[in-house]
This record gives structure tokens, sequence and C-alpha cells, in this order.
């Protein structure tokens, strides 16, 4: 995974063929030699400060290995900072040797060295059990269980289910579920996770360092969670889901010579260079299939005759993918081609087919299309699936990825944030195929999935990161700080899109996509108490007898009740700006060093926004300070619907950014 700085890295040594009279490192016999780290990650412009601070990261890097930052300093007589991520340097051989068995590096500036990997912060998995034997679980270097924890590892009816010093808990809960469908068979009597989808969230949010993962010969070469060094409890939510600059592609070789990249996780493959014929699905149509049926490759919709030894286009939708890919080798066909359309856009899945095969993109499918039907032999040829990265635009907003405003309370801007959530490898289980289907025997260790269920935990262990870097920090201030820190921009860098190409928007990916290693210093933090949430329960008309579920005593609201636009979240929605003008109230937290921030506006198209004062000056850490929002409609504005701008506080080092959502 890629965010801000490269976290995972291909690292190699190239031996320089220029050398120099520069002292070295160790012994004579040294050369000059490249180390390098793969593509950069840098979102939006790429600034000196950046450029810089992966200087920095260079020099802590080979200060690592020769104990002394200061020598490694003088030693690396160039860095590579914009596009790709590396150094030269003047290193002996042994030291160069053992630079490349070295297979990842976390710089200094990393989240994850200043929270310490998360360690002996506890999160909890709600979800569909863990899968214990699995790597991502095992205690390795981890000291004693934290003393505060009072779980317990509910294992009593299934002896071969343990928990260590990582996986520290473990609980079922079926009661409820049992008595609304009957009894229950005896796999419930355990959190063994049988679906697969508990293990690859925990592990996501909080999994070791497992190196060397592939998914049928695929992967980024490490699985890590967000907290690799969190203990963690499994148990039998806003995030939206966007793409990373990794994936697994495979391309479709026209007889024309056209190449079309799309995206595969197939375990086999068409023989090397190898042409096969092409068709449509729906002219593979079995004699009492409907059309529909045959162009998405439906059970029993293919004739075998017709499709046997032939690569067969198929529509996405409705059935599952993978099961598209069986009927079409059920009726012998050699290759699928999976087409989106205008709906599903440029949102691609790799998915582990049982016969060779490629999605591609509405685009494509179209020009695929028009090929097979204005050529007289049309061939094809699928290639391999392989692993891809440095991609650009990234990232992308899924198209399964949900979107707002929020039905309940459209005040509060919702998505949160927006993480990674396609083609996510983590920890699985060995109880089901990776297709959850009957008829696929394959069992893996780990499994790309793609979803919302897969960007959430990804949020969770970097919660977890700064639960363990400011243990004091409410969940309001963690959640400030991954929000305020949060691009929205693309790696290119444009505008974050959609899945169609276009310009996404708040709703969305909320505040943007999540910069973990800023948001563990973001400056100032808006936050919340109990209080503000039970009046918040109030603004939406709870009565006393709801609120005391929540509040555990009686609880009187304020009076007059707090307006919803004046929550103190680090967003401003104005659901309905019917009048001239609305003010909103918001106070911020400094958690950095004594600065004074000034404001700058994106106005949202037809309003003006006015914000009162236009600086904060703080003293020290903890002190507040409480500004106004003023929005007016702009005279003759013709806009309609909803519009979008935003808000920054910046003292020049921090950047702390509010999207504004305003209806008119």
């Amino acid at each position: 995974m890629k965010l801000t700085h490269t976290f995972s890295f291909l690292l190699f040594l190239l031996l320089l063929v220029h050398t120099s009279s520069k002292p070295t490192l160790a012994s004579k016999d040294s050369s000059s030699y490249v180390v390098y780290f793969g593509a950069h990650s840098h979102v939006g412009e790429i600034t000196k400060d950046a450029m810089d601070r992966v200087k920095e990261t260079h020099y802590d890097f080979l200060g690592s290995f020769i104990g002394s930052r200061e020598i490694a300093t003088d030693a690396i007589f160039y860095s590579y900072t914009k596009h790709i991520n590396g150094f030269a340097a003047h290193l002996d051989h042994d030291l160069a040797y053992a630079i490349s068995k070295h297979n990842s590096y976390v710089p200094s500036s990393s989240i994850w060295r200043k929270a310490r990997f998360g360690e002996d912060t506890i999160i909890a998995n709600l979800d569909t059990g863990v899968w214990p034997e699995s790597k991502s679980f095992r205690d390795e270097g981890l000291g004693p269980i934290p003393s505060r924890w009072k779980g317990i590892c509910q294992n009593q009816k299934d002896a071969t289910f343990h928990c260590n010093r990582k996986l520290i808990g473990a609980r079922y809960f079926h009661k409820g579920y049992a008595a609304a469908v009957g009894p229950l068979n005896s796999t419930f009597e355990s959190p063994r996770d049988l679906d697969g989808h508990g293990s690859h969230t925990l592990s996501t949010a909080a999994g070791d360092f497992v190196p060397g993962v592939s998914i049928f010969g695929q992967g980024n070469g490490t699985a890590k969670g967000g907290s690799p060094r969190a203990r963690v409890a499994a148990y039998k939510i806003t995030v939206g889901a966007s793409t990373m600059d990794r994936e697994f592609a495979s391309n479709l070789v026209l007889g024309n010579g056209k190449h079309y990249k799309g995206q595969s996780l197939s375990s086999t493959a068409l023989p090397h260079a190898k042409f096969y014929p092409i068709m449509a699905s729906v002219n593979a149509k079995a004699k009492n299939a409907s059309a529909l049926d045959a162009q998405l490759c439906k059970l029993g919709s293919l004739d075998p005759i017709k499709a046997k030894g032939k690569i067969l286009v198929c529509l996405r939708g409705q059935n599952p993918r993978v099961e598209k890919g069986r009927v079409v080798a059920l009726a012998g066909g050699v290759g699928m081609v999976l087409e989106n359309t205008n709906v599903t856009g440029n949102d691609l899945t790799a998915d582990p087919h049982v016969l060779p095969a490629t999605q591609l993109t509405s685009k494509d499918s179209f020009a695929v299309s028009r090929y097979i039907s204005q050529t007289k032999k049309p061939i094809a040829h699928i290639t391999p699936s392989r692993t891809d990265l440095g991609l650009k635009p990234a990232p992308v907003m899924a198209s399964f990825s949900s979107k707002g405003p929020s039905t309940v309370a459209p005040q509060i801007l919702k998505p949160d944030i927006t993480a990674p959530g396609v083609s996510v490898i983590a920890a699985y289980t060995a109880a089901v195929s990776p297709t959850d289907q009957q008829f696929d025997p394959r069992r893996l260790l780990f499994n790309a999935i793609s979803g919302t269920s897969m960007s959430c935990p990804h949020i969770s262990g970097i919660a977890g990161l700064l639960k363990t870097r400011y243990p004091s920090w409410s969940p309001a201030a963690i959640r400030s700080a991954i929000m305020t820190t949060a691009t929205t921009m693309d790696d290119i860098p444009g505008p974050i899109q959609n899945a169609t190409n276009m310009k996404a928007t708040p709703f969305s990916f909320g505040a943007g996509h999540v910069q973990p290693n800023l948001a563990v210093n973001p400056g100032l933090i808006y936050d919340l108490g109990i209080k503000d949430y039970l009046n918040f329960l109030c603004s939406l008309r709870y009565n006393a007898s709801q609120i005391s579920v929540f509040s555990g005593n009686n609880f009187t609201c304020s009076s007059p009740k707090t307006s919803l636009v004046n929550l103190n979240y680090p967003s401003i929605t104005v659901p309905n700006l019917s009048s001239n003008k609305v003010t909103v109230s918001r106070t911020v937290k400094n958690v950095g060093r004594p600065s004074t921030y000034t404001v700058r506006v994106a106005n949202p198209q037809g309003v003006y926004v006015t914000v009162k004062p236009t600086s904060l000056n703080f003293t020290k850490v903890g002190e507040q300070k409480t500004f106004k929002v003023i929005l007016v409609k702009s005279k003759g504005n013709v806009a309609k619907g909803y519009v979008f701008g935003e808000l920054v506080w910046s003292d020049k080092k921090h950047r702390v950014r509010s999207p504004i959502v305003v209806k008119l």
C-alpha cells in the first residue's frame, strides 16, 4: 500500500559504471551503487519540502545500517526525489549485499514509527470471526498481553482454536440469530472465521507484517496491517472506497494488434502468444436460453458446440463475475473477457477467475465489441496476470462506494473519508475458496478483496496508531486529524475522479483520501465530548428514554436545542440555504507548537463565505479558539442543488482543511 510516501518497496542495487575518489564508507574496494525503492506516491505538487523529506528518509535508511546518520549523509551523493525513490551512494560490497537483502524499510517520518507500530493498542473487530492460524496473527516479538485486557478466548467448544499474545481474545455472539432462525449447527459455536471477511478486515486493521505474500503468483510483496504491533480481539460505520496505485493487470490482445489493459487474478494462463477465436457470448446462446442470459453468461445459457475453443465476451452484472467464467469453462471456452457497462465505467476488479480472463472498462469493451462485429474471423489472446505499480491516476473512487448525503442527518457530511478499498490483500480463511463459490476447490491464506469493508479497517488501523501516539485524544480528535489532513488530489496530480472519469465530490470521498503520515501532526483539531453527542441526539428528537440508553443516566437536553449545523465537526454542511444567510460556529484546539493560523476559503458556486476572525493565534498546546463561518447567497445566483468549497487554516507548516457543502 502506498499513501503519501512509499510504504512497501521494490529494493535492489545497481552497480554504477561511474566511480569517484570521494571517501567511502568502509573498504578500498567500494563502488558506487543505486538503492532503488520504487516509484514515489507524491500527492499534489512536488514541493521542495516534499523532496527534502525524501532525502531525510534516505539518510535515515542508510544510517540504520551503518550506525551513523552523519556518515550516511556523507556517503550519499545523489537522491532521487521526484519520480523514482532512491539514492546513489559509495558503499563497500558487503554493505551493498546486506542492503539488497532488506525487503522493507519504514522511514522515521512514517506514522508507523512515530506511533511505535501501534504497540499494545487493542483493536476489536465485530465481523465473521478470525482464522487464528494466519501468519497475520502470529505473536513473535510481542511482550505479555496488556494487563488492562479483560476479555476471553471463547474456544471451549472448538479445541483447535487458539489465541496468543497477538490475537488476545475471540468471542461469538449468535443467540439473537438463533432466536430468529432456529437451532444452529456446531460451526456457530466458535469464533473461527468460515467466511473470510472477518480475517481480511482484522488483518487489514492490525495484522502483522507478512513478507512474500502472493495470490496466484501476484502480490505486493508484503501484507501488513494498519497497526502491525497492535493487539487484536475478534468478534463474530462511514468510509468511502478508492483505488490505490497498484493493480493486477491482464491485457487483451486483438488480432488487429490492439492491446486493451484489464484486470484479473486468474490462476491459469493461455499458451504464450497463442490466439483463439473471440466472440460475443450472446452468439453462443443455447437453444432454450434467453439472449440476455447468454449475454450475462448465466448457468445453462451457452451452447458448448458454439463456445468450444473460443474466448467469450460476457457482460458484467446480475450473476457473480467468477461464476460467468465457470459457465464459459463448462461450455468449453478457453477464456473470458468481462465487459463493463456505462454504469460501471472504469471500475475494474481483479477476480481469481477459474480460467484465463480479464475485465475491461466500458470504453475498451465497446472497442472490442466493434472489432468482433466488423472482423470476419476475429481472434484474441489474454496475457497472464501481473502486478503493476505506480498506476496513474490513483486514487479513483470505486463505483460500489456508498455516497452521500446522509439521509439521517444531512447536516453532517458523509462519508467522512476515503481509503484503499479495491483489490486489498489481507489474511483469509482456509474454510472457503477465494471466490466463495462451492464449485471452487482452491484455498488461499491471503486474498485480494474489494469493498468499503476493506477501506474501513485501513482507517481503523490508522486510528489505532493515532491512539497509541496520543493516548488522551478522543475519538473525535482522531477523526478530525484524519479528515483535516486528507487530500482531494490524485497522483497525476489532478482532482480525484470517480469510476466514470468525472470529478468526484465530497459526497464520494468526504474530506478526501487519507494521508496517515500527515494525520500524526494535524496542528489543529475539532474535538467533541459525550455531552456534544447527546445534544446531537436531542437535536435529532430522541426522547429522554432513548437518550438514557447512551448516557446511562438522566440527561437534560440543552435549551434551546443545539443546531445540527453547529456540531463541532471537521466539515461544514448546510443542507438548505433557503434564507439569505446562515452562520455556523466551530472551535479548534491547538495540538502543535505555538503558532498563528490564517484562513483561506474557496467559495462554493453561488455562495459567498466569510470567516470571523480571519486569524487565530495559539500560545500553548490545548488552547482553544472559536470562529464563525457566515454563508450568504450570491446576488443573481443561478446555481441549484449541492455546491462545494473548502475552508483551510494554515500556519505554513500545517494545512487544516474542512470541506464546505451547501444545498441551494
